[in-house]
């Protein structure tokens, strides 16, 4: 069983930037696929990034490419988002997914365990 807590979520301008942090509980975190997904109000929840539970392989979705990084650090379990270059389009709350040697897809019902989210607001 894993316990995901999201963090660092805010209210930002536009062009600022927020590093959200997923600290995870449990046992082998370095087994774990990690994930950012996001929801925007009324509508579905999307992929954003993932990192793979080997090696550290990253992808992004396209809207997010070359602003967002994730990356991880396995003794202290946590995953991280840093998010430069903000746009009011990325406003929503920021769930963090957890699959045990998952594949890294991008599809939510391939992550086993979520957390409670964190809401990321970007003013125009």
């Amino acid at each position: 069983q894993v316990q995901l807590v999201e963090s660092g979520g805010g209210l930002v301008q536009t062009g600022g930037s927020l590093r959200l942090s997923c600290a995870a509980s449990g046992r082998s975190f370095s087994s774990y696929t990690m994930a950012w997904y996001r929801q925007a109000p009324g509508k579905e929840r999307e992929f954003v990034a993932v990192i793979m539970w080997s090696g550290g392989i990253t992808r992004y979705a396209d809207s997010v490419k070359g602003r967002f990084t994730i990356s991880r650090d396995n003794p202290e379990n946590v995953v991280y988002l840093q998010m430069n270059s903000l746009k009011p389009e990325d406003t929503g709350v920021y769930y963090c997914a957890a699959a045990p040697l998952g594949w890294g897809t991008n599809l939510p019902n391939s992550y086993d365990y979520w957390g409670q989210g964190t809401q990321v607001t970007v003013s125009s």
